[in-house]
């Protein structure tokens, strides 16, 4: 198991956060994910053999919010 920080932009609410949470745990191979609108990141947890953070980057940008990975 990997966990990857995204910062993650154009969130305006809590109500964002839940989003970007369930779309990116909806992804086959995260295993759990806490998203933060106070601080606009994400921390996923998740099986590198299965899902790749590009692929991650991708569904929070399909919902409408921009996402870049950080480094711990």
């Amino acid at each position: 198991m990997k966990t990857s920080v995204f910062k993650i932009s154009g969130m305006h609410c809590e109500g964002c956060a839940q989003i970007v949470r369930s779309v990116v745990e909806r992804q086959d191979g995260v295993q759990t994910s806490t998203v933060s609108y106070a601080d606009g990141t994400a921390r996923v947890l998740f099986d590198p053999a299965r899902i790749e953070p590009g692929r991650l980057l991708a569904v929070i940008e399909k919902a409408g919010y921009g996402a870049t990975e950080q480094s711990e």
